[in-house]
């Protein structure tokens, strides 16, 4: 028989909160808690090891005015790579980063197409800007073109009315939800008021992106209905600077984004105790730039939420939310590898020692 080599990692291997092993070997790309016969190690690594990180709100190809170069993504990519990142729910781009697809050297990418705002009623250059009548027709549209995803604009400045405010009817979102449903796509919606999330949720949406809006009173339907919630409160800290650029203008929106970021982690806190999920997402890209996935599980643990859910937030529970594998038998091989224990302290995950994507150690 001939030798295979393997990559050999060993240390303690985090396959769950609760799940530690001492070792496990990748071979052909993939992961084996069995020593293959016949192998032959190339390479060990050591240390304390947790499946590829998630960012699950994150814009590759997305830059502050729109659509960036191919070189210009790739950079994103790697730049979210070297922090740990290995698999992305990209929610909301103009960008096409199918090209990355056919790169084992970058993180995979679950995409929701391109935003659905109203019209003049968010970003410009980032959305397809519709009337409520298109809503059903784009979000079809988008459902076929992403990978099991659609995202809304439920709320954005009014420019009329001074404020936040939400963007569709009632009406107009159960009927795209349910669509996006009958073609296999969950819905997700950028929310940063109160007014939009009650039709949404009601209406079947099964994530909401920021929810800074979220109330005691309407905390428990969320609960119910499971609808998960991905805060991004390396954003939400730029709410006052984005306040105090409007200010003059918009006095009544800055004094609602002012109040929406004091109550953050009380909200998100609040949140994660009645049971709503809660996942990691930066929102990197447009503003923001990428890598951030450590400073968003630490703004969790400073959130009141434990750190083994803020851990999970970002690996076990996330990658089982989007429906991939982490560190289980046959499963592609992506892993990160610190030189202490995350458990104890989540800032660690700033630091990976190793980067292992699809079975090649990649930093």
């Amino acid at each position: 028989m001939s030798e295979r080599a393997v990559l050999h990692v060993k240390g303690r291997i985090l396959v769950g909160p609760e799940d530690v092993r001492d070792e496990l070997w990748v071979v052909d790309g993939r992961i084996s808690y069995d020593r293959p016969a016949g192998a032959r190690e190339v390479r060990a690594v050591e240390g304390w090891v947790l499946p590829g990180l998630v960012d699950a709100h994150c814009h590759v190809g997305l830059g502050p005015h729109g659509v960036v170069p191919e070189e210009e993504a790739e950079k994103q990519a790697l730049t979210d790579r070297g922090a740990g990142t290995l698999l992305i729910r990209d929610a909301g781009s103009p960008s096409d980063t199918r090209w990355t697809d056919a790169r084992e050297d970058l993180p995979k990418i679950i995409r929701a197409g391109r935003h659905i705002a109203r019209t003049r009623r968010y970003l410009r250059g980032y959305a397809h800007e519709i009337e409520p009548a298109d809503l059903v027709a784009y979000v079809a549209q988008e459902a076929r073109r992403g990978d099991g995803w659609v995202k809304l604009v439920g709320d954005w400045i009014d420019r009329d009315l001074g404020d936040l405010s939400a963007c569709w009817p009632r009406e107009a979102v159960e009927a795209a939800i349910a669509e996006a449903h009958r073609l296999g796509a969950r819905v997700t919606a950028h929310c940063f008021a109160t007014e939009s999330l009650p039709d949404l949720v009601e209406a079947g949406i099964d994530c909401v992106e920021h929810a800074t809006g979220l109330t005691e009173d309407l905390i428990p339907l969320f609960a119910e209905r499971g609808v998960a919630i991905v805060p991004t409160l390396v954003n939400i800290a730029t709410f006052p600077q984005l306040a105090a650029g409007g200010e003059s203008k918009f006095p009544r929106w800055s004094a609602h984004m002012r109040r929406l970021h004091e109550r953050r982690y009380d909200t998100v806190r609040a949140a994660h105790d009645a049971g709503i999920p809660v996942y990691v997402g930066t929102d990197a890209g447009g503003s923001l730039p990428h890598g951030l996935v450590a400073e968003e599980v630490a703004e969790l643990v400073t959130a009141g939420i434990p750190v083994l859910d803020a851990l999970a937030a970002t690996t076990w529970a996330a990658r089982s939310w989007l429906g991939r594998p982490g560190l289980d038998e046959g499963a592609p091989a992506d892993l990160v590898v610190y030189e202490t224990d995350p458990r104890q302290d989540v800032r660690v995950l700033a630091a990976p020692a190793r980067v292992v994507l699809n079975g090649r150690v990649v930093s």
